[in-house]
């Protein structure tokens, strides 16, 4: 693994890390709670987006409008059954969810989440590092690159992995100050 490849695959973590913290609901309505939310469509899961008009219309309402009337019943299942945490309340056009306010006990288990989501992605970038390590000293041992080469892209490698890991912390504590304040 070459270091370009190494850095494209950490910020393609950090990127993922922050769509899994996307899912975390803050007591503001936000449409990408809904990302992970999949509907049996014809028996094909298939992304609540690709069925639906997600709105906002206030901080305490996500508004949703199937495009085909006939899945209505199928979004509100699929939203009871998913761990959103959301009760769906159907008037026959549209799906309205309320997003209640957090108390103090379900803003600790949301900060825990999203901790355990963010070692998740540093989990994943060191072992982008450990690969790329490997990489390194496989090319040295077959003398295709020298030892204060092997040394040179060592350094690089760990510089790479302390600024991906730091931008995962950077975001943990932007989330972690989205969910704590009222």
């Amino acid at each position: 693994m070459k270091l370009a490849e190494a850095e494209s695959t950490m910020q393609k973590t950090v990127e993922a890390t922050q769509r899994a913290f996307n899912t975390i609901r803050t007591g503001r309505a936000n449409a990408s709670l809904l990302d992970k939310v999949t509907v049996d469509y014809y028996g094909s899961p298939t992304g609540l987006k690709s069925l639906a008009n997600i709105s906002t219309p206030d901080s305490s309402t996500i508004l949703i409008q199937p495009y085909d009337r006939n899945t209505l019943n199928l979004i509100e299942k699929a939203i009871s059954m998913s761990d959103v945490g959301l009760t769906p309340s159907n008037d026959g056009t549209i799906i309205r969810l309320n997003i209640p306010a957090l108390t103090s006990d379900r803003r600790k288990e949301l900060v825990k989440i999203a901790a355990k989501y963010a070692e998740e992605g540093r989990v994943g970038i060191r072992n982008i590092r450990r690969d790329a390590l490997d990489t390194i000293r496989k090319n040295e041992k077959a003398a295709e690159i020298s030892e204060d080469e092997a040394r040179d892209r060592q350094d690089k490698l760990q510089k790479l992995t302390d600024k991906y890991t730091a931008r995962i912390n950077e975001l943990l504590a932007e989330k972690e100050k989205d969910i704590t304040t009222v």
